[in-house]
């Protein structure tokens, strides 16, 4: 790959030089990306921030519970054909009008070569990621209806994210690149927050970020707050004008931090880092 077609980091996207190598290699050796990494670490984000870098449309699958592998391929929309066939007047014969690719399918079909996220894979069931081994290896597909096969003209760039909520099978993880986004430092987060907060103080930041880090090393928290809290965290505070001074013994809005009741609790009966007041 030439150096002016390779992901970099952006002003939008801040990576890591580990991360920004794995997506080039993946990249390079035309093979399925795989993501991990708690939740606020940017999985889902590396897909937009790889397509505007190399300048490639984005597809994106949201994997659910209910979803199937053969969704992201094509969908047969017999209720609408039967419908059709049942009230309406036009020629219900052709199938292929009732074939409906999904985002994989839309990238083996097109002429341009596609970033397509598969997000939270994960969620699906324990089959759905050995139920997509063989579409990609071949990069390529058959529809029993109409007896087409769609292979890839140029193979998409694949991201796919997981939250570790299930393992995944052995024969799927040989298939792809793995890279574990390790939760930011102090340094790089604060670069993060300066992406989306550039005109607040300093001092502010500063005082956040000491905040941030200390209720995420308590261990009676269960569901540490992430990237995405802190920086509405932070946003909250701006926009209240609370004095600095405040912030040094308490913590403002924490339900904006913790989302569950036991966390604010534990945190309540602990009392501040300070030992002066309670946790608003």
């Amino acid at each position: 790959m030439s150096q002016n077609m390779s992901f970099q980091s952006s002003n939008s996207y801040i990576a890591s030089d580990e991360l920004i190598e794995i997506v080039n290699v993946a990249v390079d050796l035309e093979r399925p990306l795989l993501i991990r990494g708690e939740p606020g670490t940017g999985k889902t984000l590396l897909a937009r921030a790889v397509a505007e870098s190399l300048q490639m449309p984005l597809l994106t699958w949201h994997v659910k519970s209910t979803s199937k592998a053969q969704d992201g391929l094509y969908v047969y929309d017999t209720v609408q054909r039967l419908n059709d066939s049942r009230f309406g007047s036009g020629d219900v014969s052709n199938i292929k009008d009732y074939i409906k690719l999904g985002p994989l399918g839309q990238a083996f079909q097109g002429d341009q070569r596609t970033i397509v996220l598969i997000d939270e894979i994960d969620k699906a069931d324990i089959e759905f990621p050995n139920d997509l081994l063989h579409e990609l290896d071949a990069m390529s597909f058959h529809i029993p209806e109409t007896g087409e096969t769609i292979a890839a003209q140029k193979r998409p760039v694949i991201i796919i994210t997981s939250n570790a909520e299930k393992e995944l099978p052995d024969a799927f993880l040989r298939r792809c690149v793995f890279h574990y986004i390790s939760f930011p430092d102090q340094a790089q987060m604060e670069k993060i927050v300066k992406v989306h907060h550039p005109d607040i103080e300093q001092k502010l930041i500063d005082q956040c970020l000491v905040k941030f880090y200390w209720l995420r090393e308590q261990d009676q928290i269960r569901k540490k707050p992430s990237t995405s809290e802190l920086v509405d965290w932070i946003g909250a505070l701006a926009r209240s004008g609370i004095p600095l001074k405040r912030l040094e013994k308490d913590i403002p809005f924490m339900g904006i931090l913790l989302k569950k009741e036991q966390d604010l609790q534990a945190l309540n009966n602990r009392g501040a880092p300070s030992g002066r007041s309670r946790f608003l």
